[in-house]
């Protein structure tokens, strides 16, 4: 794994709000994520979380036929496969999320795997860090390719600095691939930036990064593996997310989100 990020990387994705680091995983750590999330998603048998098949706030009512052929969403395998927790509590992975957000300490929020089918609709420009229980300008994912991403199959797009001029005010994610512009007027004019990755490579984009993917235009499938990073000592804000009715009973807004069982602490530079 290519966990040393350098001088430049760094600067890049704080100047930019995202950066593509090339070969991430060797071939035989490429060939065991996939064979994690082959395992997993068996497992899930469609289900999108462990414990339901509907995750709250992921989508548009009024235009769920269509979203739901953006892509399959599984989220946090982690907490049901073995393999998938190998992968998604690595150290290194924390510890590269702390050096570029400039965190001491982070939490992984949830991973996710979008896997997009053939044929399958584009993904509209967004924001991720306003659907999740927290409010941090630091938050940021990870994204690997464990398929080559291409202009055809639905690579990422990002709009470059896009991160140091949102908020958290969320038009979602619908039909309209530019619905995000209406919120966000300034960003109108801003050229857009492609990211194809052979499989095995991987970005990071801060949460407020607006970004987007084209269409799957063939007759394969795309697969991305994700993991959202919540900078440690985050509270409550109130947005149940990915959050469990049981576990939004014994919550309240300021709360620390600190549960080991749900959100583990992956590094810390303390």
């Amino acid at each position: 794994m290519k966990n040393k990020l350098s001088v430049d990387q760094i600067e890049k994705f704080q100047t930019d709000g995202y950066v593509v680091i090339e070969d991430f995983l060797s071939a035989t750590e490429l060939e065991f994520w996939r064979e994690a999330l082959n395992e997993a998603i068996e497992k899930r048998k469609g289900y999108k979380m462990p414990d339901r098949k509907e995750v709250y706030g992921k989508g548009d009512d009024a235009d769920k036929s269509y979203y739901d052929n953006v892509f399959d969403q599984l989220i946090n395998l982690w907490q049901d496969n073995e393999k998938m927790r190998k992968v998604m509590l690595d150290e290194r992975l924390g510890k590269m999320a702390a050096q570029l957000s400039g965190a001491d300490g982070i939490r992984i929020w949830h991973d996710q795997a979008l896997i997009k089918k053939p044929w399958a609709n584009p993904t509209s420009w967004h924001l991720d860090t306003p659907y999740w229980s927290f409010t941090d300008r630091r938050a940021l994912s990870i994204w690997v390719a464990l398929d080559d991403a291409t202009y055809e199959n639905g690579c990422l797009f990002f709009i470059p600095g896009s991160n140091h001029k949102t908020t958290f005010e969320n038009p979602g994610i619908g039909k309209n691939m530019g619905a995000i512009f209406t919120t966000y007027k300034d960003l109108a004019a801003n050229k857009s930036v492609a990211a194809p990755m052979k499989a095995g490579s991987c970005s990071f984009h801060n949460g407020l990064t607006v970004h987007g993917a084209n269409a799957n235009m063939t007759p394969g499938v795309r697969r991305a593996m994700t993991c959202a990073y919540m900078p440690d000592g985050n509270a409550f804000n109130g947005t149940q997310n990915i959050l469990s009715d049981d576990q939004i009973k014994e919550i309240k807004p300021g709360d620390l989100l600190n549960d080991e069982k749900q959100n583990p602490l992956l590094y810390s530079n303390k």
